[in-house]
């Protein structure tokens, strides 16, 4: 009868969901702090959030939530919506995730990835940040950055959704800067910002104009201000034909890019 009497919040799976809250939230916490987030200090935190305990049930519901947050937005998209589109009731739904609030911070951290090197020379690899962009924009899911997207509707400076999306910029910034340091140029940390800011422009420019070469336009202005930096990239033609090589499929589900 005691057991009868809790609410839906402390029954059943109660233990797992409070430990992936408690996963989230140091994982959000040590993403918030800033000048301290490198490639080492935040994957294994996140990983272990989207990861361990998982059921087949909460990873149905999150490819849910990301397509209908990602393709309608967050405001426009409530508990009663997700729990249709996956079939299930708001019951269930907040049996995984107690509150709107949650899954959002769920459907970013799952997004929170940081970004692979590869062998190309990095020169090479920063250009070819922005041919991926260009690839992304001319995808018909393309709305934007998810996270940017994410704090401009919630509106909440204190929400998760906030430290997060500053993670994933940092994140982005850091990639830039590790390259920039294998270049010995002068300033890594000003350029990998005047480089994230191309990004940010790009993205903005091709949802406003909706023109997928914008991106070649923020590649040209790359190339500028690495060829000012002392660095020598090769032409955008051979950089983007290298990009054409097939690559294999790691059969994980398709989701729409975020930036």
């Amino acid at each position: 009868a005691v057991y009868a009497a809790r609410p839906p919040a402390l029954r059943g799976r109660n233990a797992q969901r409070s430990a992936q809250r408690l996963i989230t939230q140091v994982c959000v916490g040590k993403l918030g702090v800033a000048g301290n987030l490198s490639r080492t200090n935040y994957t294994g935190l996140c990983t272990m959030g989207r990861t361990q305990g998982k059921s087949v049930m909460e990873t149905r519901i999150l490819d849910t939530v990301d397509r209908l947050f990602y393709g309608r937005g967050i405001r426009a998209v409530g508990v009663d919506t997700v729990a249709d589109e996956v079939g299930i009731s708001k019951r269930t739904l907040y049996n995984h995730f107690p509150s709107k609030d949650a899954l959002i911070t769920a459907y970013l951290a799952r997004r929170l990835k940081p970004r692979a090197y590869s062998d190309q020379p990095p020169a090479e690899q920063i250009l070819g940040e922005f041919d991926r962009l260009e690839r992304s924009f001319a995808n018909g899911g393309f709305r934007g950055c998810a996270f940017v997207n994410a704090v401009a509707e919630l509106k909440e400076p204190k929400h998760a959704a906030n430290k997060i999306a500053f993670a994933f910029k940092e994140q982005r910034r850091t990639w830039f800067r590790d390259l920039l340091s294998q270049l010995h140029v002068a300033d890594p940390d000003g350029l990998s910002m005047q480089l994230l800011l191309l990004v940010d422009g790009a993205i903005a420019a091709a949802l406003v104009r909706g023109d997928p070469k914008v991106a070649r336009a923020a590649r040209e202005a790359a190339a500028v201000l690495l060829s000012a930096a002392g660095v020598a990239a090769r032409p955008a033609s051979r950089v983007q034909a290298s990009k054409r090589r097939p690559r294999r499929s790691s059969g994980a589900p398709r989701r729409t890019p975020s930036q």
